[in-house]
């Protein structure tokens, strides 16, 4: 048993018990009066004892059951409570998680994850100590209450108002996003006062006192996670060595599920008409899935159905007991004829096996495919016929070769945007060379753009070969480069900081990459291809295929007509580009929720952003549409997907362990997190109950 507020009771009980006794001491001053008898008042005046002292206490059932009311009453406000407390002035991290996984309804109830972690954390909430009315020895507990998915934002900072935290707590919103608890964890740790290092010159001068960097002071943290364990970036999470972390596991750890992971369009090279829509799935079940795919085009039909065997997700034989079974996966592609653009849905019909499949936010997938059209592309060399003769069979719109000095002509009479793509071999303008290019999509082979659009030229190197490559970019997913021999490499440097990413790396240096500014995008290849052998592998054509078509539907004509990047993850800024002369736009959201006003740049762009919610969204405004855009009642819209495809949140099974940087946390409840019994209202009713009974004896003339 602990007592909330001990000081205040013995206060009151120090000046209330001594005063009702004292009362009983007291006895009445009466006027003398001759009177016959006064056999008929001895019974009337028993009761009436009171304030002139003082008279013997004798016994008398009123004072007891008066300091029996007094007593629980007392009792009531010392605050007593059953289970065990800290001495109070903890400082607690209350961090939801709000992300995708936590939407799942694995809970007999089929309440999600997210309501079960806000009931646990409200009732740990309950159980921080409040500060005595009176002060006292034991200070008020703290909290700031932070929701994180892929970002985290603190709803209420540390405060013992507890009716602030919970409100801050429900107030939480699911969202379909990627759980990461890194900035969650950062923005816990920024709370804190840096550490302050003194300096004092040994000659006696003025001492200085500055903040050091990294470092951190102040009380320990009491960390409280309230998850299902599907988190990334646990490595980067190191408490202080006094700082305590408990996890707070929500879900089932034999928890299965049925998702949509993966879905892309893409369009014939020969006939641009044909599309081909890719759908991957995922299985965490223990069993064979059967799972219908249905494909609509643009709401108002079905264009397919088809049934997909998905096997059975796998434990390897030599695994430790408890290790989690390997998801599955399998895929299913669907072909037809559309030139016009359209919207695609994608849904997953998973029976009605409840238990097989609790998260129903990655069955649905949507793509905007932009209507068929063919790239124009302009080579700029010194004379190159692998680069021209591989270009010449590709399905384009337009390939003109250029000389250098055509070129700076072209872009001097304003006609460099009638291209989609320019291919720069061996040469560059003097604007991309030194670093600041023009808005457009290039592919330079055999040169190096200077920082910060590009990176540092090392100069030539010997012979070489690809080491390694990406297997998911998109202009390298279909290509092999393991027969990809330099005689003469290019080493360069990736600055720190560059927002270049590495496509392909030899054993020295990137071998292929891409770069990127707010207008501009390229693809590198900074060795001469003539000095290796892949003009004469067919992947060398595949990889020019890939690239421009990665390039020019990113490219400003493609932005005109309605821009090609329509497709988004949670957590991702949604980002476009409208017409020219638009000076303002609407958002929609999904799901009929309010929408946002945008303010376009002078450029068009516009910006909205990070994504919280799986769905279509359109933005709207007024003006003349593009070719891929909608005309609605004079207004334009133009679509965006917004997918979830994350096969780790899709993986909903709970974790028992979270390893986090210098320790390994288990989880501490699978159910109720522990309350605190308050007594104090069950000692008012019971001093409520004997006072009615006082009342009770008083008007009976009841005596003992």
């Amino acid at each position: 048993m602990t007592w909330g507020a001990p000081l205040l009771a013995g206060v009151a009980a120090a000046i209330a018990i001594p005063a009702l006794v004292i009362l009983y001491f007291l006895k009445l001053r009466r006027r003398t009066v001759e009177v016959s008898t006064t056999l008929l008042w001895k019974k009337a005046i028993q009761d009436l004892q009171a304030n002139a002292p003082f008279q013997k206490l004798r016994k008398n059932i009123l004072l007891l059951l008066q300091l029996l009311v007094l007593g629980a009453v007392l009792l009531a406000l010392a605050q007593p409570r059953s289970t065990a407390e800290s001495l109070g002035g903890r400082r607690l991290v209350l961090m939801i998680d709000r992300s995708a996984s936590m939407s799942s309804t694995d809970d007999a109830t089929l309440r999600s994850r997210l309501e079960l972690a806000k009931e646990q954390t409200l009732e740990q909430i309950a159980q921080m100590q409040q500060a005595e009315i009176f002060g006292g020895s034991a200070k008020a507990d703290e909290a700031m209450v932070i929701a994180f998915d892929a970002n985290a934002e603190i709803l209420a900072q540390f405060t013992s108002d507890q009716a602030a935290l919970r409100a801050a707590v429900e107030s939480i919103t699911p969202t379909d996003g990627p759980s990461a608890m890194v900035d969650a964890f950062k923005l816990a740790q920024a709370q804190r006062p840096r550490k302050t290092i003194t300096d004092t010159p040994a000659e006696g001068g003025p001492t200085t006192s500055i903040e050091a960097e990294g470092l951190t002071s102040g009380p320990p943290l009491e960390f409280h996670l309230f998850s299902d364990g599907r988190v990334a970036g646990l490595d980067e999470v190191d408490p202080r060595e006094d700082d305590s972390f408990e996890y707070h596991a929500v879900g089932s750890p034999t928890a299965t599920n049925i998702a949509l992971i993966g879905l892309r369009a893409e369009r014939g090279y020969e006939d641009p008409t044909k599309v081909s829509i890719y759908v991957g799935l995922q299985s965490t079940d223990t069993i064979v899935r059967n799972v219908d795919v249905e494909l609509g085009i643009d709401g108002v039909g079905v264009a397919g159905i088809k049934t997909v065997p998905v096997p059975a997700a796998t434990t390897p034989v030599a695994a430790p007991e408890g290790t989690r079974p390997t998801p599955s996966q399998s895929g299913v592609v669907f072909e037809l004829t559309r030139p016009q653009g359209f919207l695609a849905t994608v849904s997953l019909r998973t029976g009605d096996n409840v238990a097989g499949d609790v998260l129903r936010a990655d069955n649905l997938g949507w793509l905007v495919v932009p209507p068929a059209r063919q790239s124009s592309v302009a080579v700029v060399t010194r004379g190159n016929l692998f680069i021209t003769t591989a270009l010449a069979g590709l399905p384009l719109a337009r390939l003109d070769t250029l000389s250098p000095a055509e070129y700076e002509s072209l872009v001097a009479d304003g006609r460099a945007d009638r291209y989609d793509v320019f291919v720069f071999d061996g040469y560059l303008p003097e604007s991309i060379a030194s670093g600041n290019p023009p808005p457009g999509r290039y592919l330079i082979l055999n040169a190096v753009p200077a920082p910060p659009f590009g990176v540092e030229d090392l100069g030539a190197t010997g012979p070489s070969a690809i080491l390694d490559w990406s297997r998911t970019h998109p202009v390298m997913r279909d290509l092999s480069l393991d027969a990809l021999r330099l005689a003469q490499g290019r080493a360069v440097r990736v600055p720190e900081g560059s927002s270049a990413v590495v496509l392909a790396q030899t054993p020295d240096s990137p071998a292929i990459l891409e770069l990127g500014s707010a207008d501009a995008r390229a693809i590198l290849v900074p060795f001469d291809v003539a000095q290796s052998n892949w003009p004469f592998d067919v992947g060398f054509v595949v990889f020019l295929a890939s690239a421009l078509d990665y390039l020019a539907l990113d490219s400003a004509a493609a932005i005109e007509m309605g821009g090609s990047q329509r497709q988004f993850l949670p957590g991702q800024v949604l980002t476009t580009r409208l017409p020219a002369g638009t000076d303002s736009a609407r958002l929609l959201p999904p799901e009929g929720a309010d929408s946002v006003e945008l303010a376009p740049a002078p450029d068009g762009s516009v910006a909205y952003g990070p994504l919280r919610r799986t769905g279509v969204y359109r933005v709207r405004w007024q003006g003349k549409p593009g070719p891929s855009d909608v005309d609605e009642n004079g207004r334009a819209s133009r679509i965006f997907a917004v997918n979830m495809l994350d096969p780790n949140e899709s993986d909903v099974a709970t974790a028992q362990e979270l390893p986090l940087a210098s320790r390994i946390t288990t989880a501490t409840s699978q159910g109720r997190a522990r309350t605190l019994r308050e007594h104090w209202p069950w000692l008012l009713l019971a001093a409520l109950a004997v006072m009615m009974l006082e009342w009770y004896v008083y008007n009976r003339k009841v005596h003992v």
